[in-house]
This record gives structure tokens, C-alpha cells and sequence, in this order.
């Protein structure tokens, strides 16, 4: 077993100690990993690993979501692994890439995990994504500047988006855990 599957494996292992209630999610991903050694790789066509970032102000209370161009939903900033075994990097990286701000950090280990199906598209399949999301935190300036990825972005406050009956469910579990933390 390479390296980094066992760093992963590791990681999932901590995130199952802190969320309890998260067993049977965390073993999916554990299976999967187990199962796949290509699971970093976007080419992995039954799925694959993604990073994201729950993208905090540098105060904690608000939250950048965009509005994502090809699923027409608010979302988190992320993305593909593309054979980046390490998901906080990869998480970090695409927070950059999607909202063009500097001097973030990630905050601690997995924050989140959530494995959810990508419709077909003209050249992929249908296909699993077992998104790993970190705490990202942002710096002093906020200013963001978006991509051809999204069609918007917007500081929300975390409160508003656990409440938010619009917004993807994992949007509003990532905020509930994110106040339970406060």
C-alpha cells in the first residue's frame, strides 16, 4: 500500500473518532480507497476523490459558496484530486483557483465528507465524487474575484446557510457542525 493511501486511511480514521454518527460514510470512502487504487485520478470512471474547502471569513461568521456553472447550484469551492493523494492541498489549491483569494490556510484535518453522484455530461459518465472538505480560512483581505467555474460568489453568513431549505443539504451540515464547533 503506497503512502498516501495510508496517510488517507489515517485521516478517515481521526474524522471517524470525532464524528461518531458518521461510520457507515466513513467506511465508504475507506472501501472505496481500498477498493481503487486509481481513486485520485479523474480518469477513475466510477468515481473519484475530490478536495473541497468550507471557505470561512477570517471572523468564522460567514461562509463563500459560488454558484456553480455546470450543476446551477451554490456550492463550496473544490475540485478533482488529478493524483493528488493529499485532499487539504487539493481543497486549498481550487479555493485559490475559484475565488482568487490570497493568503488562506487550512484549518485542521477533515471537516466533512460527502459522496454524492455527478450526472453525465457529453465525454463522462455518471459517477461517484467522495468529496473530503477542509476548513479553509481566509485572510485579512476578502475580496474575491471568480472563475469561468462559477456564475457567482457570495460571503454568507453560516448561520443563514444552516437554515437555508434552498441550499444543498451538505451546505447545511457543514454549517450546523461548523456552529456546534463555536
Amino acid at each position: 500500500m503506497q503512502q498516501p493511501t495510508i496517510f488517507m486511511f489515517d485521516a478517515l480514521q481521526r474524522y471517524r473518532d470525532q464524528w461518531h454518527g458518521e461510520s457507515a460514510t466513513v467506511a465508504q470512502f475507506e472501501t472505496f480507497l481500498h477498493t481503487h487504487p486509481d481513486a485520485f485520478e479523474r480518469s477513475s470512471l466510477a468515481g473519484h476523490f475530490t478536495g473541497s474547502a468550507w471557505l470561512v471569513s477570517a471572523d468564522g461568521m460567514h461562509v463563500l459558496l459560488m454558484h456553480h456553472r455546470k450543476l446551477g447550484r451554490w456550492l463550496q469551492p473544490g475540485g478533482h484530486a488529478d493524483g493528488d493523494a493529499d485532499l487539504a492541498r487539493v481543497a486549498l489549491r481550487e479555493a485559490e483557483e475559484e475565488t482568487g483569494l490570497a493568503g488562506l490556510r487550512v484549518d485542521g484535518g477533515i471537516f466533512d465528507l460527502d459522496r454524492h453522484r455527478i450526472p453525465a455530461r457529453t465525454h463522462e459518465p455518471e459517477h461517484w465524487h467522495y468529496d473530503v472538505r477542509y476548513v479553509v480560512r481566509a485572510g485579512a483581505d476578502e475580496s474575491y474575484v471568480g472563475n469561468a467555474e462559477s456564475r457567482a460568489l457570495a460571503w454568507r453568513p453560516v448561520a443563514e446557510v444552516a437554515e437555508g431549505a434552498s441550499l444543498d443539504m451538505s451546505l447545511r451540515r457543514m454549517a450546523e457542525k461548523w456552529l456546534a464547533r463555536a
